[in-house]
């Protein structure tokens, strides 16, 4: 397994015109509290490249990609996981929400990506089927009542162009993208402080 912590690369090195909306370094997140020490994304550096692509391929539409989160370290994972116990003390049911961090988290390997897609000119996001971080069926990806077909469209069209670029679409939230080979990546827990 590939353990090597210079392996993360901050995604804007490799392509500064993703829109970044790093939520966990904000209030605005299911948990209410910061809980990132800054609002920077981290990727391993093959999954940074093939963003990058995905988002240089959407310009010619006038689209582009905005990133929600990328790398989590371990530490992070276990108190999400423990913030979500009150909820679903049923660990099988929290855990089609939140990775257990005990079952070798995909975004603690650094190759796991949650985004959306967004207008180049204006920033606004195309409409999906529910907010990000959505705890309800909503935020499936085959949710059977999506409110119409443009939503539909749009979350067709994400899941596509991630596809093409080696992503594989979580089917329990449809912001949610591993890289494929995501198990050859060791989970990491080094701390943003840590890769500055």
């Amino acid at each position: 397994m590939k353990q090597d912590k210079n392996e993360l690369v901050e995604l804007v090195t490799i392509n500064s015109s993703i829109r970044l909306d790093i939520r966990y370094a904000t209030t605005n997140n299911f948990t209410g509290k910061i809980v990132y020490p800054s609002a920077r994304c981290y990727l391993r550096t093959e999954v940074a490249h093939a963003l990058a692509a995905v988002a240089k391929e959407l310009e010619p539409l006038g689209l582009g990609i905005k990133v929600f989160d990328g790398y989590r370290p371990l530490e992070v994972q276990k108190k999400f996981w423990d913030l979500l116990s009150e909820r679903w003390p049923d660990e099988t049911e929290r855990a089609l929400y939140v990775a257990n961090p005990n079952a070798a988290p995909r975004h603690c390997r650094g190759t796991a990506v949650d985004l959306t897609l967004i207008h180049l000119g204006t920033g606004a996001e195309l409409e999906m089927p529910s907010d990000y971080d959505e705890f309800s069926e909503q935020a499936l990806r085959q949710y059977p009542s999506m409110h119409s077909d443009e939503i539909r469209k749009n979350c067709k069209m994400l899941e596509l162009i991630m596809e093409k670029h080696n992503f594989e679409p979580q089917p329990t939230e449809w912001w949610h993208f591993d890289y494929h080979g995501w198990q050859q990546y060791a989970v990491l827990d080094v701390t943003f402080d840590e890769l500055l």
